[in-house]
């Protein structure tokens, strides 16, 4: 038997300017949700994008991140953090290089500490996997996700949420 959709569309937002950050909320009856997010903005090397699950700014997120730009590849670990930080490279084009696939598992389960794994790439420069952890046991209600140290998503840029039901 062949299976349904699995992806659901819950929101999409197109930038009608530049913003440092957008939200996601009021999202339910899902066992996994993705964020899809192709953006240009005028990030610098020194910062990325992160994401803050329901306004936690604590000190509560880690994240493992491998790099490689075809000729290198390096990894990195932060702990303690604000938030899941992924450091993508500069792209200060107006053209859409950026694109992120962000996985967030099993984001209701009043259980576990809650897993997130992301996927970037700057078509000009670099491909990243992280794994991000949010050490809090409680479900996911809304997230946000910015450019990192008050830099830009560029007007145009597109983030489409979908939910995903149990297989």
């Amino acid at each position: 038997m062949a299976a349904g959709s699995t992806y659901t569309p819950l929101a999409t937002t197109t930038l009608g300017s530049a913003q440092s950050s957008v939200s996601f909320s009021s999202f339910g009856g899902y066992t996994d949700l993705i964020l899809v997010a192709n953006f240009a903005t005028n990030f610098n090397l020194t910062y990325g994008t992160y994401i803050q699950i329901n306004g936690d700014s604590g000190s509560n997120y880690s994240v493992t991140t491998l790099k490689g730009n075809g000729s290198s590849a390096t990894s990195t670990r932060q702990s303690s953090t604000e938030g899941i930080r992924f450091m993508l490279p500069s792209s200060t084009s107006s053209s859409f290089s950026n694109m992120a696939i962000v996985n967030f598992m099993n984001y209701t389960n009043s259980t576990i500490f809650k897993t997130v794994l992301a996927r970037n790439n700057n078509a000009n420069a670099v491909t990243e996997a992280s794994v991000g952890l949010w050490r809090n046991t409680n479900a996911i209600t809304s997230f946000v996700y910015g450019g990192d140290g008050g830099q830009n998503f560029a007007t145009g840029s597109t983030f489409t949420l979908y939910g995903i039901s149990a297989a």
